[in-house]
């Protein structure tokens, strides 16, 4: 351990009473006056006003800008458009029904995706992380945005480094730079030294100077620090626009053959030769399918936004669904963050008073205390009659914490308080009465006198032991519940803690979770990936786990297959929640772990992890569903025109005809089914579930429509043969659209019988309303064709079951 610094840059070096209130624990910026006293309000202003203030954007969301961009330029909206636009020039305005349905798609989309945008803005506000700053000489919290140029900010442990800098004073200062550098070996940093944004604080406390603020910052300039972080996989995105870019290219060929059929092979006029080739172009496109997908993320964060969850990327809704192993650290996410001293056990005939005076002190050294110690402060205030010459903030990676205090007498002492299996050595007597307590569930800290000098590397080495210090935790009145969901879901839970793994144990055991009676101490872990992995798969709770370590359980899992979430509230979980699928951090969890995290739990509630991965199976399950749908048309509408082209006879349909059959079979009940409710556990391969009911439906559907069809080429005759073969074939097409949507619709409950049963209606009352007969040109010529239309229909329907029922056992996803 490096010593700690003593002196500032730029100041003389400290008197005794200055250095005697450095050493009581004096957080810079108290009352006991700071030597920097930052920037005056003048000086703020004058900042403002040069435009020198941190004015990074927040993370959470698009510009508005950016989302009516997005939903309105895209490729199959320009297609779409110059379709319409062609569609205009040759008429009538029926064939041009599709634009509209595209301009309300792309209205429908942004409209959501503000809604999302203006959720997730105010969310984030709630929790977005404020600095302390120093102006004045006092120390107050101020949104990151109005930090500006010059302004001294104090850190502690768990808060991040906003802004560039350079250190001011350091207590101990230890800086993680391993999401900026890779390195992941604490800094400890010195008076002078830089300081880059995007790093984060492991120990200790100090204070640094801004020296780049905003876009100037390092962690700005790598895309608003967002770049370094592993953004979430999208399946569903990433297998739409898969699917997307094979329509593209199937979309082309088609439209040169149709075209080229009507006009010379069949010598049909212009204008009717073009409306052919739209109506066999525009239903290949399966337009809704991304715009379903986004207002179904968009609904989904305003879902969650209504229990306080933040989701900062809108695939980690997605992700977590898919997650089958979630991490688990247990203060804070099992447990409650406080806790209180339930017992102080003197060891060696030590004197209680004396053990509570010194543990009084202690508290008072660490101006940033953290539960455990928290809990002492609040059973032991301190004396005014001790004080603290040095002190060592507490560590994740040591496991213990200490001071240099001088007593009432003028007697200096060094005392160390941490864990007793990390400070004693093993067979110690104590270590059987620590055992017991943490087999009840109790955390057990020792308090022992060091014989060396604190920062001596080898201080923990020979202490002497003086008591130990019994902490009962808080569990969460919510965990059982959330641990016994995710059981029922068949996603393991893993708790990996850096408490003594059999207290971890215990306390997972009072929760009812499967593996807690065999805790594994993560000092006894095999270093190997491989091996350690196996160790996890076995194994349900881990204690004595560093932060290193968390981190390399992750990739372990990772390396076997499993889709991994991570959650942790505090600075040692940070690179676990980086790495992992998904980071789930709590809302009063430190700034670091905030910043890293995909999810934040505003609320901190451990229970709301069920929402999310029940809307994320929402968005998986549904959007599948309607994927179906849409490429069974995608299916189709390629069939028959290349089945139309090969025969070099009319399209059957205008595009008036398919953008009816679309919204009544696709468009308006898509819509309602990708917001339903769906349990359904998510699965992956997204592209080869969809295209293994799609194929087979579509074809059905195409050759029921086609042979349709032929057989009333054959039964019409007459110069106007052509709209009684296009309404046989419309109706046969419909019905065996609509029972594609009858089997995607199940299982059956009210609603869903009634959307069927509605668009069923719908498309009766087109065929029975005289103006609408003439609007759509649709009308069915006698009855035997009509009734074979029907007929055929039937037999489609019959295939689909067949075929349903054959893909899902010969070919599951």
């Amino acid at each position: 351990m490096t010593q700690r610094a003593k002196t500032e840059v730029g100041g003389p070096e400290p008197d005794d009473g200055a250095a005697n209130e450095s050493a009581a624990g004096a957080a810079p910026g108290t009352a006991t006056g700071p030597a920097h006293r930052g920037l005056t309000a003048a000086e703020v202003a004058e900042r403002v006003t040069r435009g020198e203030v941190n004015d990074v954007p927040v993370r959470s969301s698009r510009s508005t800008a950016d989302i009516v961009r997005s939903n309105v330029f895209t490729r199959f909206n320009a297609i779409i458009g110059v379709l319409f636009v062609i569609i205009l020039i040759v008429g009538p305005i029926q064939d041009g029904l599709f634009g509209f349905v595209i301009v309300a798609n792309t209205g429908i989309g942004i409209i959501q995706e503000l809604r999302a945008k203006k959720t997730l803005d105010s969310l984030a506000v709630i929790g977005e992380s404020k600095p302390t700053v120093r102006r004045d000489g006092q120390a107050a919290e101020i949104p990151t945005s109005e930090v500006v140029l010059g302004d001294v900010i104090e850190l502690g442990p768990g808060d991040k480094v906003i802004v560039d800098g350079e250190v001011l004073e350091s207590d101990g200062l230890e800086i993680d730079e391993s999401l900026l550098t890779g390195e992941a070996d604490p800094v400890v940093k010195q008076p002078g030294e830089k300081m880059m944004s995007g790093s984060f604080v492991v120990a200790g406390g100090g204070a640094f100077t801004a020296t780049k603020v905003g876009r100037e910052a390092y962690a700005a300039q790598l895309a608003e620090e967002a770049s370094r972080f592993t953004l979430v996989h999208s399946e569903l995105r990433t297998g739409i626009s898969q699917i997307l870019k094979y329509v593209t290219w199937m979309m082309v060929p088609t439209a040169v053959g149709l075209i080229l059929s009507h006009l010379f092979t069949l010598n049909m006029p212009g204008d009717e030769a073009v409306r052919r080739m739209v109506a066999g172009i525009v239903p290949m496109i399966p337009e809704g399918l991304v715009l379903l997908t986004s207002v179904a993320f968009a609904i989904g964060v305003i879902r969650l936004g209504r229990k306080k969850c933040l989701v900062q990327e809108l695939p980690a809704i997605e992700g977590l669904a898919r997650v089958d192993v979630v991490c688990l650290d247990k203060t804070g996410t099992l447990t409650e963050g406080g806790m209180d001293v339930s017992d102080l056990r003197p060891l060696g005939g030590t004197d209680e008073g004396h053990l509570k005076q010194v543990l009084g002190a202690l508290g008072a050294s660490d101006p940033r205390p953290n539960a455990s110690l928290q809990a002492i402060i609040d059973a032991y205030p301190a004396d005014d009659h001790w004080r603290s010459t040095d002190a060592l903030p507490f560590s994740s990676a040591r496991k213990y914490s200490g001071a240099a205090l001088e007593d009432p007498d003028g007697e200096h002492t060094t005392w160390l308080l941490g864990a007793p299996d990390v400070l004693l050595p093993s067979g110690d007597d104590a270590l059987s009465e620590v055992d017991d307590l943490n087999a009840q569930g109790l955390r057990v800290l020792l308090l022992a006198r060091a014989e060396q000098d604190l920062h001596d590397p080898s201080v923990a080495d020979h202490v002497r032991p003086a008591a130990l210090i019994v902490l009962e935790q808080r569990l969460r009145p919510d965990a059982m519940d959330t641990l016994r969901y995710f059981e029922e879901q068949g996603v393991q839970a893993k708790v990996i803690s850096g408490d003594n793994a059999v207290s971890v144990g215990a306390v997972a055991g009072k929760l009812g979770m499967p593996g807690a009676e065999s805790p594994v101490d993560a000092r006894k872990l095999p270093a190997d990936q491989d091996d350690m992995g196996k160790v996890l798969e076995e194994g349900a709770v881990f204690g004595r786990v560093t932060p290193q370590q968390k981190r390399d359980m992750v990739g372990a899992l990772q390396k076997r297959g499993r889709i991994v979430a991570m959650t942790g509230d505090g600075v040692n979980d940070v690179l676990a929640l980086k790495d992992a699928d998904i980071g789930v951090s709590m809302g009063a969890g430190s700034e670091a772990t905030k910043a890293v995290a995909q999810i934040v739990l505003l609320d901190n509630s451990f229970a709301t992890l069920p929402s999310v991965v029940a809307e994320g199976r929402r968005v998986i399950g549904n959007i599948t569903r309607v994927a179906t749908l849409f490429l069974t048309k995608t299916v189709y509408s390629v069939l028959l025109a290349i089945l139309v082209a090969c025969c070099q006879i009319p399209y059957p349909y205008l595009p008036r005809h398919l953008t009816l059959l679309s919204t009544l079979t696709i468009g308006v009940p898509a819509f309602f089914l990708a917001l339903a409710p769906n349990k359904e556990r998510a699965k992956p391969h997204f592209v080869r579930r969809v295209m293994r009911y799609a194929v087979p439906s579509g074809l059905i559907v195409g050759l029921a429509a086609f042979a349709t069809y032929l057989l009333a080429r054959s039964h019409y005759t007459g110069p106007d043969a052509l709209p009684a073969e296009t309404s046989a074939a419309t109706l046969t097409l419909f019905l065996s659209a609509m029972w594609v949507l009858a089997i995607i619709a199940r299982p059956y409950t009210w609603w869903r019988v009634g959307l069927v049963l509605a668009m069923g209606l719908g498309f009766l009352i087109v065929l029975v309303v005289p103006w609408l007969q003439n609007f759509f040109d649709l009308k069915l010529v006698g009855t035997t064709m009509p009734w074979a239309a029907v007929g055929i229909a039937v037999a489609a329907a019959t295939l689909l079951e067949i075929a349903w029922r054959v893909t899902g056992r010969r070919f599951p996803a």
